[in-house]
């Protein structure tokens, strides 16, 4: 028997480690199948969802279709349509619906033609334990903290605090240009944190994004129902904080906010840097007071494997950068209406933070993100405009200050009217929309006609999604030519979008093709690939994943269950198993399984923030 600390602890998890278990069990027994050419979600459906199949035919014709039971009577039955040619996996495709059936169960089947699929189930809580393992995804990755076997399930997954306490100065070393920098006069503590993906370093920007992710769905949990927020509330989480009466979701979000506080420049402080990220420029001394420093790593990467408290070498706070500066305003912004009520001091400390890193960014505008260091991701984003239209739509709605309205209605970003935010498309470079949806969604004093426009706008780019995804061969809000970098979180954060419009609308097609993106990534591709761990037939085992290395080294533990791949990546092959495939591969095939495939299967939070996003809004009832 497990046991836990806290006064909800046996009454609340026992149910979410009971269905993490049978979501185990699941796969346990064919995690060695052969891909099938009938595929759907490996969860199953729930019963009044879409259920789609997608199945691999050559045939020109409609393909007849029955579903099962696990005594073969037939419960339903139809012609498939013939969609023809998928051009992201270059196979033909016919698409089987039988959205129209409903019973629970489980073992059901379907025949194609000749063809038949692996059982599945129908059930109300096909989708209750995936939440609770894509939030848990941020515990197992924490800094600063032991991981401790009673709240993760198993041993294999506990291990002593990696960099605790995190107390560091300013890189004083030569970069890989061969640049000597001159280090600061102070110090930041900048203990926590997350570790960001398969690698120990922990980045401001990327932070920025999660953290935003996971506080969004929060508040608009609040404001659709309080119910559906009650699963994360406070005893519902195998944390250490989970008997403090707040959220256990706001419990894990300030273990990374205490982490982005940190990272602020204190009052004062002063740094010799270049201005740009040329070589050849000078360093200048540079008054970076209120500035968020951009990433905390060490000065080369850590091994592979390697568990976190194992690094014993020295790490270091990177040059500030105004990006970094601004994801820290937006995110304290946040952080200070929530905890308002609930910590009124971490709440001003989180408001006075967001102020001076505004201001901060206000002063130095153009300090792009220097690269150049070997150790750690570069996050080198070279535009700001969105980043300063996310932070003052995020300050405006915490104060109500007219300065920041009259900054975001001034921004070519504002409400989505730029032609540069991509079809509102939500990655760690691109967080225009961020602002627009807490707009939107949020009390704020804006007036009707621009919440209206606002609103109208995400709408609009969800009507586009669901549009491409009628042209898809897999039914997803997702079409390009080229898969990039994390093409998984890209299609989960289209779902974000779909589910804020079907919140704002009412229209059950926005759902549907929220559940379209989840079917995607546990299963409904070409690959018969499931990309979260521990959840399907054919689920991600191998990921890239410095502790969770267990392909690479039999000592360490496999990922535990509820880690999404970063997906398919045709742009960028360049790790040593994604190169071996380059030219080879369509789009959406362009992935393996494996701990070195960097670009193909590393994790990370902002890939797994909407994971939990799209996966609780999906069980919500």
């Amino acid at each position: 028997m497990l046991a836990f600390s806290g006064k909800h602890m046996l009454r609340n998890l026992f149910s979410v480690f009971l269905l993490s278990a049978f979501a185990a069990l699941g796969h346990a027994a064919s995690d060695a199948s052969a891909p099938m050419s009938i595929r759907f979600n490996q969860l199953g459906f729930q019963p009044d969802g879409p259920k789609r199949a997608i199945v691999q035919s050559e045939s020109a014709i409609a393909l007849p279709w029955q579903l099962r039971d696990e005594t073969g009577s037939i419960k339903a039955e139809g012609k498939t349509r013939v969609f023809g040619l998928n051009r992201a996996s270059g196979e033909r495709v016919h698409i089987a619906d039988f959205s129209g059936f409903s019973t629970p169960g489980a073992n059901y089947s379907l025949a194609v033609g000749e063809q038949k699929s692996r059982a599945f189930s129908i059930s109300s809580d096909a989708f209750a334990a995936l939440k609770y393992d894509a939030l848990a995804y941020f515990y197992h990755n924490r800094s600063g903290i032991p991981i401790e076997e009673r709240f993760v399930k198993d041993a294999k997954w506990a291990r002593p605090a990696g960099h605790a306490p995190e107390i560091v100065g300013c890189f004083d070393k030569k970069d890989q240009q061969g640049r000597l920098w001159p280090g600061c006069d102070y110090k930041l503590e900048a203990s926590g944190g997350w570790y960001d993906a398969g690698d120990h370093g922990k980045y401001v920007v990327n932070a920025g994004i999660s953290v935003w992710t996971l506080l969004n769905y929060y508040e608009r949990a609040q404001r659709v129902e309080d119910s559906r927020i009650a699963p994360f509330a406070d005893g519902k989480l195998a944390i250490p904080e989970n008997d403090n009466d707040v959220s256990d979701l706001l419990d894990e979000v300030r273990w990374e906010l205490n982490f982005i506080l940190g990272m602020q420049a204190p009052e004062g402080a002063k740094l010799k840097m270049p201005r740009t990220a040329s070589a050849n420029a000078e360093f200048v001394e540079i008054d970076v007071s209120g500035m968020a420093h951009h990433k905390l790593h060490g000065e080369q990467w850590t091994a592979m494997p390697s568990a976190p408290h194992a690094d014993t070498k020295p790490r270091y706070a990177y040059p500030p950068s105004t990006t970094a500066t601004l994801n820290l305003a937006a995110n304290a912004a946040q952080c200070a209406r929530i905890w308002r009520s609930l910590d009124p001091d971490f709440s001003n400390r989180c408001l006075n933070a967001a102020k001076r890193a505004y201001e901060a960014a206000l002063r130095e505008p153009n300090l792009m993100p220097i690269g150049g260091f070997s150790g750690g991701g570069g996050y080198g984003d070279r535009d700001a405009s969105d980043e300063f239209y996310w932070a003052a739509a995020e300050l405006y709605i915490t104060t109500g200050e007219a300065r920041y309205a009259q900054d975001l209605r001034s921004s070519p970003h504002s409400l989505l009217t730029s032609p540069s935010d991509d079809n509102g498309e939500i990655t760690w470079s691109r967080v225009g929309t961020l602002g627009t949806i807490s707009l939107a969604v949020l009390p704020n004093n804006l007036s009707i006609e621009e919440r209206e426009r606002g609103r109208a706008n995400l709408i609009a780019i969800a009507e586009r999604y669901s549009q491409q995804a009628r042209l898809e061969g897999y039914v997803i809000p997702y079409s390009s030519d080229q898969y990039q970098w994390g093409s998984n979180s890209s299609i989960l954060n289209r779902g974000l979008v779909l589910g804020i419009a079907y919140d704002l609308t009412g229209k059950s097609v926005y759902r549907d093709r929220l559940i379209d993106a989840l079917d995607y990534v546990l299963g409904r591709n070409p690959l018969d690939q499931s990309y979260v761990s521990g959840y399907g037939a054919r689920n991600m085992r191998n990921p890239h994943h410095r502790f969770w290395a267990r392909q690479k080294d039999p000592s360490y533990p496999p990922p535990p269950a509820g880690a999404l791949s970063g997906g398919p990546n045709s742009s960028n092959m360049s790790d040593p198993i994604a190169i071996t495939m380059k030219g080879s591969c369509y789009p959406q095939t362009c992935w393996k399984d494996h701990v070195d495939a960097y670009a193909l299967n590393e994790v990370a939070i902002n890939w797994n923030a909407p994971l939990f996003w799209v996966a609780a809004f999906a069980d919500e009832r």
